[in-house]
């Protein structure tokens, strides 16, 4: 039929032909179909996101006694805002 000729003896042993004069360009690093920089996009999103639901939930919860005491007692500037003692004088026993 037809006689194989080098370039095309080369060519199926390479796999694919790439032109010199064509684009170099390379697929990036995936698993499923998402990128590093895309990974790294949603990793931000879900730690902005989780870091604001710990902050909310610690200060929706810092009326329990355990909570204030245990957690909130415990940050620096917090300790005497969070103090529920009371006062020697109201006391009625």
């Amino acid at each position: 039929m037809f006689s194989q000729t080098l370039r095309r003896a080369a060519a199926q042993t390479a796999g694919a032909y790439r032109s010199p004069f064509a684009p170099k360009y390379t697929t990036p690093l995936n698993f499923q179909g998402v990128t590093v920089g895309a990974a790294t996009k949603y990793a931000q999103i879900a730690a902005t996101f989780g870091a604001s639901a710990g902050v909310f939930a610690l200060f929706f919860f810092g009326e329990v006694p355990r909570v204030r005491n245990d957690i909130l007692r415990q940050l620096p500037f917090f300790d005497e805002y969070f103090d529920r003692s009371i006062a020697p004088e109201d006391n009625p026993f």
